[in-house]
């Protein structure tokens, strides 16, 4: 059920729940502010939809081509890489053996 309007007592259940500490006219201006967003929900639930409507993630569908496919494409000189390294072995680079951790 939605409340149609926050009251005051409504406003001082939920400050009370969030634990929040509010001056009045903080509670009294957002107060004003749920009431504005409730209108603006209810404004939104009366525009019709049709039945087989998907939610989305996004406002708008993107306009790209999607998903790029997974593809493996090989790095064309992988032993210029490799040469970069500060040590090397069999091809590859060497990398120090992790310890473990007593």
């Amino acid at each position: 059920m939605t409340p149609e309007h926050i009251n005051e007592e409504l406003f001082a259940h939920l400050v009370e729940l969030a634990q929040l500490e509010l001056e009045p006219e903080e509670a009294e201006y957002l107060r004003g502010e749920l009431n504005h967003q409730l209108a603006a929900l209810k404004e939104l639930a009366q525009i019709p939809l049709p039945e087989d409507s998907q939610p989305s993630t996004w406002g708008l569908e993107p306009q790209t081509a999607g998903p790029r496919p997974d593809a493996v494409n090989a790095y064309a000189d992988p032993g210029r890489l490799i040469a970069l390294a500060p040590e090397q072995e069999d091809g590859y680079i060497a990398v120090p053996d992790l310890k473990e951790a007593a």
